[in-house]
């Protein structure tokens, strides 16, 4: 029997921590994940304020005491004060992967000429892949339908659980072999 997969879902957001309203965003990347992957996986779910040491600590222990091979977080890419959440990323990865930032803002300016606003990053931590998404749903579903099809593969590349899609409703790229 094959491991299940653990992925990370984690929303940056005062409000929703806060639980001045329902984390609309964390539910969407959720429901997503649940229509792309038919391999068993695990969410491991965490909804924290807009505080860099919190982030890089959430973000180490999905990682290193979670053992997630792919951790999505969903808010504080933008330009405020507050959106801290690259930063943190790139604070606690080994190296960073900036093509999923950049087709992540190709994607959203088909939309919205503020993609360019948004800061969003990715990055690698031992055998993990962090991904750091919008935070409104719509753009999530967007930026995910863009960047997921190269997630599968980037996670084999790490050694990490084989992910195996709906080619329904996605289809991971994987090189002939």
């Amino acid at each position: 029997m094959k491991a299940e997969a653990r992925i990370g879902i984690l929303t940056v957001s005062d409000r929703a921590s806060a639980g001045v309203y329902e984390d609309l965003s964390g539910a969407t990347i959720r429901e997503t994940l649940s229509e792309y992957l038919t391999s068993a996986w695990q969410a491991v779910y965490r909804v924290i304020p807009d505080e860099q040491p919190l982030i890089e600590k959430t973000l180490r222990e999905l990682t290193d005491d979670e053992g997630c091979c792919l951790v999505v977080t969903t808010g504080g890419t933008g330009p405020a004060a507050r959106d801290v959440t690259p930063e943190a990323t790139e604070a606690v990865c080994d190296r960073m992967m900036p093509g999923f930032g950049e087709l992540m803002r190709m994607e959203s300016l088909k939309y919205v000429p503020t993609a360019i606003l948004s800061r969003q990053t990715a990055g690698l931590r031992g055998g993990s892949l962090i991904v750091n998404l919008p935070g409104k749903p719509k753009a999530i579903r967007q930026c995910l339908d863009a960047v997921f099809p190269a997630i599968p593969y980037c996670i084999d590349l790490m050694d990490g659980p084989f992910l195996e899609c709906d080619e329904a409703v996605i289809k991971a790229f994987r090189p002939a072999k």
